[in-house]
């Protein structure tokens, strides 16, 4: 099973690869200095995006558990809230 991080902001989710510790630091860095612009790595290739952390905004974190063969059937998926 591969674990798969989603970051839900502003009604948008985002799925990041693991690890996410330093990625979760970077935005608390961001909020606690009154906000500031965190680049969210893609889960696979591509440049990422930037979105704009402050104060007060929302955001939520969960993990996903997922096969790391499709074919793979015999675990079900599931997601633990952080």
């Amino acid at each position: 099973m591969a674990l798969i991080h989603r970051l839900s902001v502003d009604g948008r989710d985002y799925f990041l690869p693991d690890p996410v510790d330093g990625l979760k630091q970077q935005i608390l860095d961001a909020i606690r200095s009154g906000g500031g612009y965190v680049t969210i790595p893609p889960l696979r290739g591509g440049p990422g995006i930037q979105i704009l952390f402050s104060p007060g905004m929302p955001a939520t974190w969960s993990q996903i558990e997922v096969a790391d063969n499709p074919a793979d059937t015999s675990a079900e998926p599931g997601y633990t809230e952080l």
